[in-house]
């Protein structure tokens, strides 16, 4: 059996501590949550010479709504952003999200931070990310930076981020009037938490016309998907069923998925037309 390979801790106190203690090591690694660094270290998947624990700084764990929008701490768990009453009310989809990843054990550690920094394909909470405009805030030793979330994901596990940088926050920008937002995924069983295949979409209607439309897609390509030519369909136009169905069918065949042992790839793109009508449709009416 594995064991996991001993390494230094540190707790953080402020960003700028935690950029410090991450320009000490090369191979040193941040604890949000834990929920993946921790199975990852015991595993072998990855190993650390030190663990930089960032839960305790405020800026991390905030929650914080404005009149701009919101910004949710890199380690700010995933049980109290759904429970978050700006959250609920501004960004319902988020809240569904949130109270989706894992379960209630998982939810008191995990945060949507991690999610994004684990970079997996199957990541449930970065297509509504991505559908939402999305902004990741970063530190390091070259001061303070903000990537698109869609840019965010470079690879299967691997991220954005530069040597010695971290996430501090994810900045979601206030939605406008007329707004809705859906993430919608399928999993063979409930027990299975890994979504088959994922799709996020976000889009505004004003008198009658779709004037903003975002959709990505989860678990079908190396990397959460942003698929720009849905939004390039439908804005400007009346929503219609034949029009989602033209921007489902354009999300289907961006689609760029394997075949696993969870399912076949043709089955997985088929799925991908399936939940883009279904999210389309519950957002445009």
């Amino acid at each position: 059996m594995l064991q996991m390979k001993p390494f230094e801790y540190i707790a953080a106190s402020s960003v700028d501590d935690a950029v410090r203690a991450l320009g000490s090591r090369a191979d040193a690694r941040v604890l949000a949550g834990g929920t993946d660094l921790i199975v990852q270290l015991k595993s072998g998947r990855r190993e650390a010479e030190l663990v930089v624990d960032v839960k305790r700084i405020p800026e991390l764990t905030a929650i914080a709504m404005d009149a701009d929008g919101l910004r949710l701490g890199a380690a700010a768990a995933c049980i109290h952003i759904a429970a978050n009453r700006d959250v609920r009310t501004h960004y319902p989809a988020l809240a569904e999200v949130a109270a989706l990843i894992g379960g209630t054990a998982i939810q008191g550690r995990a945060s949507i931070g991690g999610n994004l920094c684990n970079a997996a394909p199957s990541a449930d909470a970065v297509p509504l990310l991505i559908a939402l405009s999305a902004r990741a805030r970063v530190a390091g030793p070259d001061g303070r930076r903000e990537i698109a979330v869609e840019d965010f994901c470079i690879a299967p596990g691997k991220n954005a981020l530069a040597p010695g940088e971290f996430l501090v926050d994810v900045f979601i920008p206030k939605p406008a009037s007329g707004t809705r937002a859906k993430y919608l995924r399928f999993i063979p069983r409930n027990e299975m938490d890994i979504a088959v295949a994922g799709v996020g979409v976000a889009a505004t209607v004003v008198d009658g016309k779709i004037t903003m439309a975002r959709l990505a897609l989860a678990s079908v390509a190396p990397t959460p998907l942003f698929v720009r030519e849905v939004g390039g369909a439908l804005e400007g136009q009346a929503p219609s069923a034949a029009l989602i169905e033209q921007a489902a069918a354009l999300a289907q065949a961006a689609a760029r998925p394997i075949s696993d042992m969870r399912a076949p790839a043709d089955y997985r793109r088929h799925i991908c037309g399936v939940l883009s009508r279904r999210a389309l449709s519950a957002v445009l009416g």
